[in-house]
């Protein structure tokens, strides 16, 4: 069983890499369910203000999509500034959070 987590840990890791890797991505931070960072690339600062603001947002446009048609859920969530682009994929106990500079694409 603990061999089984270790894998785990190392798989998370080699995605966070790969993620943080690709051209634009400035940041990627992992919340659980109750919005608490479990993995980050960020300052602490940073990542707790993300996590929160975040978890925030996204549990607002779930419950705008469930209030739409109670048989939908969210699924992906993107939003765009002038800076910054945050992407999120929330999953039954977690949210990704990937921020990137949509300019430098």
């Amino acid at each position: 069983q603990r061999g089984k987590m270790a894998g785990q840990t190392t798989e998370v890791e080699e995605t966070l890499k790969r993620i943080q890797g690709h051209k634009g991505v400035i940041g990627v931070v992992i919340v659980n369910q109750d919005g608490i960072p479990i993995r980050t690339t960020f300052d602490q600062a940073v990542t707790v203000q993300y996590a929160g603001l975040i978890t925030q947002l996204c549990s607002k446009a779930r419950s705008a999509v469930r209030e739409l048609d109670p048989q939908n859920d969210l699924t992906f969530l993107r939003v765009r500034s002038k800076k910054h682009e945050i992407m999120v994929a929330p999953d039954k106990d977690y949210l990704l959070i990937i921020i990137q500079d949509p300019n430098d694409l």
